[in-house]
Order: C-alpha cells, then sequence, then structure tokens
C-alpha cells in the first residue's frame, strides 16, 4: 500500500516556516536558500491541494488551514526525532517509556525509586514530562501517565484504561524544632499552631479538624502556598505544620528534617493512577514498567502495614 505522506524535507521546511511565519527564517536556520524553502513549502500545497500559506504586506501568514496541519507536523517531527534519539543512544536494544506525570509524584515519590527501575531493567529508559490534565494520547506522544484524581475523573477520561496504584493519605507534619514545647501533641494542639495552607486545596485543614472532630476557627487562615514541595520545605524550615500525603514527606521523615505532629491520618477521595490508552496494542517497556510499578506500590504498602 502506498502511503499518503508528504516527502521529510517538505515537511521540514514547512514546520520551519510556519514555526517563524517567515521562508527567510526558516531558510537561516535550516542552512538553506529562501527560494529552496519557498519550493519545498508550494510542493507541499499542491501535494495537498490546500493553502498552507497567504501572502501579508511583511511576508506570509498560516492559512487556518496551515496552522492545524503546523500544530500536527510538529508533534510528528518531534516524536520523530525522540524516536531517532532514543534509537541511536539504546544503540537498537531495550526499549522507552514516555510517561506524563503529576510534578509532585514523579519529584517525590517515583524519582527515588527510578534507581531500582534501572537496576531491574537496565536496558529501558523512562522519559517523565510534568503534565497536570488529561489529555489524549491520540494527540500526545505518551505511552502513559500517572495521574492523581478521583474516580469519577478517571471514569470521565475517554479511551483510556486505569490501574489504581494508591489511595492519598494525608498526615499533619512539623520540624522538630516547632515541635519541642511538648512531648504530645493532640488534634487539639495541633489548632494552636501555625497551619499551612496549600491554596488548591483550601478547605483541607477544616476537614481534617473535622474528621478529628475538633474545632478550630482559625483552620482556614495561615499563609498559602501553592505546592507540595512548597508546604514540604515550608514546614521544614520551621513555618508552622503543614497537611500533606505521607507519601511525599519519606524522605524528610526518615532524615527528621519533619516529624508527624500526631499520627491521626486523613484518606481523601484523590487517588494515583497509572493510566494508558485502552486499543492501543502496549509495548513491551510499557508492561515491563507498570509490573515495577505495582511492585514498588505492594513493597510500599507492605512496609506501611
Amino acid at each position: 500500500m502506498t502511503r499518503k505522506i508528504p516527502m521529510l524535507q517538505s515537511l521540514t521546511c514547512f514546520e520551519a516556516a510556519a514555526r517563524h511565519e517567515s521562508y527567510t527564517h526558516a531558510a537561516r536556520e535550516l542552512s538553506l536558500t529562501q527560494g529552496a524553502v519557498s519550493r519545498q513549502v508550494a510542493g507541499l500545497e499542491s501535494f495537498l491541494g490546500v493553502r498552507l500559506f497567504q501572502r501579508t504586506r511583511h511576508g506570509v501568514a498560516l492559512t487556518p488551514a496551515g496552522a492545524a496541519y503546523a500544530q500536527q507536523v510538529a508533534l510528528r517531527l518531534a516524536g520523530l526525532e525522540r524516536d531517532t534519539l532514543d534509537t541511536m543512544a539504546r544503540q537498537g536494544s531495550g526499549g522507552v517509556v514516555r510517561l506524563a506525570s503529576v510534578p509532585t509524584f514523579a519529584t517525590r515519590w517515583l524519582l527515588p525509586r527510578l534507581q531500582d527501575m534501572q537496576r531491574v531493567h537496565p536496558d529501558i529508559t523512562v522519559h517523565i514530562d510534568a503534565e497536570t490534565r488529561p489529555f489524549m494520547f491520540t494527540e500526545a506522544e505518551y505511552d502513559a501517565a500517572l495521574y492523581a484524581g478521583s474516580p469519577e475523573q478517571i471514569a470521565n477520561w475517554p479511551g483510556t484504561r486505569a490501574v489504581l496504584l494508591m489511595h492519598e493519605t494525608v498526615v499533619p507534619v512539623a520540624s522538630p524544632r516547632l515541635l519541642a514545647a511538648r512531648k504530645r501533641w493532640t488534634p487539639r494542639d495541633v489548632a494552636t499552631l501555625p497551619l499551612l495552607q496549600q491554596s488548591t486545596r483550601p478547605e483541607a485543614w477544616r476537614q481534617w479538624f473535622e474528621a478529628m472532630d475538633v474545632g478550630a476557627e482559625q483552620a482556614m487562615q495561615g499563609p498559602r502556598y501553592e505546592l507540595f514541595s512548597m508546604l514540604a520545605t515550608a514546614a521544614t524550615h520551621g513555618l508552622g505544620v503543614a497537611l500533606l500525603p505521607a507519601m511525599f514527606v519519606e524522605s524528610e521523615l526518615e532524615r527528621g528534617e519533619l516529624q508527624l505532629v500526631c499520627d491521626r491520618p486523613l484518606g481523601g477521595a484523590r487517588a494515583y493512577y497509572l493510566i494508558t490508552p485502552d486499543n492501543a496494542h502496549e509495548k513491551p517497556p510499557v508492561e515491563q514498567f507498570r509490573r515495577w510499578l505495582l511492585d514498588q506500590v505492594g513493597q510500599g504498602a507492605t512496609a506501611a502495614g
């Protein structure tokens, strides 16, 4: 079967010209003449039967069809380049997992464990990009995603299948210096400490105090930080007590930089999932990564138990 695919040189010239909206700048980037770029783009327009650029007083501008096509071409060329670099780096052996992940889970839970992945599967390379929202796998170059959300959010992510990794449990943590005044802290005592708030979860402390059956008028007061990592750092430096997922402060608790204020965890509606496209043939490296990931989760559950 003959594929209806333009020549790579035409696509490369078009992508550069579309990015700059200039044949001159594209020619300079590609070490070609302006005329060569113009001919390649004209040949591509003839192949497609669609105008990609229109002339303006200042040069050229993308047509709506050209803008849409440029977005797809850029994505495919970037994927082809990544595949080429991966093959060159691995010399044809092993495989690659392209992973999208919510940032804090990647930096605080996954990355500290990836050395074990390298030990078990030295021929597999894991690339990680930060993504916080669901996306269409058909429009992205990812093999899998690590995502945090509710069961309803996961169910509404079309064209995917999900494997539950772990539920989120939050605990109050603080610097030992801040807690030195008492040997034992109760939930009621926690209400007397400076409370560090997360801007994306403004109700977190109120929900925790309600679950502990403690009235705390100041539950929503205190400095606000957007990221878990900011909260952890602020708590480490004695700015207050933070309510954080236990899995994200394992290192600080191990090193003694943070400690549990009181052992009163609270489970939430959010959980962490491995997401993969449901209609794609899964690559062996992805399956091996999935098995390794579930093994790591199992080890953590055993240790916690």
